[in-house]
């Protein structure tokens, strides 16, 4: 796999669910095994690496939008070292909280910078397969016919605390490719970010000292968080100087937590709507749309060549983001989320039922480019997509390619722009370089007021 972006992670934190609750617990007797061995041996050993900490992702579960398939790196060493060592160390206290109201699994990737939201969500996966495993088979033998179904021996299904090992069990269960397919819970997800994560933490530094009851220490992390920093400090410095923080006083760990505790409701509304979105952006609206276009009108006919046939996809995308609220999706309530990724997944979806092959994350000679649509060896068209404010540096070094619509090297460069600054910089760069109107050259406004939008226009 080229790229993978994870829309989920598992939300434990809040849910009300006897069954999800009964899961949570099974998590966290493994989580505890893990820290009384990481308290009996400070030393990492190669065994203990290979049979507790290192796993494969789970690519079954299909949490997440890829350029290219549904596997991932899986968890590794640095993540097994990490992880060992915030246990016999700095989270000694895991289970044993006695600030927070509970135990929480989030808070493993709080401190260590190999420990983060996508490896602990590959983590937590693995150690509840079990239930998943579990849940789907439920589900398969009430609802989907035999025919799409059969029996899985799973590697790594339970844990045997006698053996100390990880064992296989057989499951029946839904079939995809001669693979095993699992089910996983709505009331387990979230997009983006975890709601106890660390960058929040790190960034809320100061407000979690406010909370803290004994003024000795909160006089004491105040004063060591200050020295740190300059007279006036920028961002990158404030997060040095948080991470060093948490570092010397871990019991903000705590106290942050307990800050998310008391707003666990907004947790679960967050949720809701962030999962929501995600299934109506890019399951319903994106399909539905697709549907229509490929039955009401000539859209996926047959193009003269691939320069149309990649322009029409695009044009589509700037559609859905424009004209169908997919501009949503780039946003984390009213802050942007700027990540060319995300315009590629949204753009590898809309590439169906076409002629042209279209391939990512290609190396034409010039250096590697998003997509590449060819209908033979000499009809090609690259396509690029870049946020505005890394456009210029970009566009300087094939702007010829752009201003020419009969190269035999085609190309189409999509920008995308958040703010009126963003609109007005790189209406800017394309007049300086000679690029405006060019056939291959489009825009996308991601602007989220969009009525504002259009008079700034």
């Amino acid at each position: 796999m080229i790229y993978h972006y994870s829309l989920t992670h598992f939300l434990f934190f809040a849910v009300k669910n006897l069954s999800i609750n009964n899961c949570i617990i099974q998590l966290l007797i493994i989580c505890f095994f893990l820290r009384d061995e990481a308290l009996k041996s400070q030393e990492l050993t190669q065994g203990m690496m290979d049979l507790w900490y290192k796993f494969p992702e789970v690519k079954q579960t299909y949490l997440g939008f890829c350029k290219n398939g549904n596997s991932g790196r899986g968890l590794g060493e640095d993540f097994a070292i990490a992880l060992h060592s915030g246990l016999n160390n700095i989270f000694k206290n895991f289970g044993h909280e006695d600030i927070t109201k509970s135990t929480h699994v989030e808070k493993l990737c709080l401190i260590k910078p190999k420990v983060g939201r996508d490896s602990i969500s590959d983590f937590v996966t693995n150690l509840i397969k079990g239930y998943l495993l579990t849940y789907t088979e439920e589900f398969t033998k009430k609802n989907i016919q035999d025919k799409y179904c059969m029996e899985f021996n799973v590697a790594k299904a339970y844990f045997n605390y006698e053996k100390k090992v990880w064992q296989p069990k057989k499951y029946y269960l839904p079939m995809h490719n001669n693979h095993f397919v699992l089910l996983t819970p709505c009331d387990l997800l979230v997009r983006v970010d975890t709601w106890i994560n660390k960058n929040d933490m790190y960034k809320n530094i100061q407000n979690i000292a406010v909370s803290i009851e004994d003024e000795a220490l909160r006089f004491a992390v105040n004063d060591y968080f200050i020295k740190l920093l300059s007279e006036k400090p920028n961002k990158q410095e404030k997060l040095i100087a948080a991470q060093k923080t948490v570092e010397k006083y871990p019991s903000l760990i705590d106290y942050y937590i307990r800050d998310k505790e008391d707003r666990e409701a907004l947790a679960l509304e967050n949720s809701l709507e962030e999962v929501s979105e995600v299934n109506k952006v890019f399951i319903e609206q994106v399909v539905e749309l697709a549907n229509f276009l490929k039955d009401k009108t000539g859209f996926y006919d047959v193009k003269p060549n691939s320069f149309d046939e990649a322009m029409e996809r695009v044009n589509f995308l700037k559609h859905v983001i424009e004209d169908c609220d997919g501009y949503r999706w780039f946003y984390d309530g009213d802050k942007p989320i700027r990540r060319e990724a995300d315009l590629h997944i949204m753009y590898k979806l809309v590439c169906y039922d076409t002629i042209a092959d279209f391939n990512s994350e290609v190396n034409n000679g010039r250096g590697p480019v998003d997509f590449k649509a060819s209908i033979n060896r000499k009809d090609t068209t690259l396509i690029e997509f870049k946020l505005s404010r890394t456009l210029k540096k970009n566009l300087e070094k094939q702007v010829n390619v752009y201003k020419d619509a009969n190269n035999t090297d085609k190309a189409i460069k999509v920008i995308l722009y958040f703010t009126d600054e963003e609109y007005k910089k790189t209406i800017n760069i394309l007049n300086d370089l000679e690029l405006s109107g060019k056939p291959g050259i489009v825009l996308i406004d991601a602007r989220a007021d969009k009525i504002q939008a259009s008079k700034a226009k």
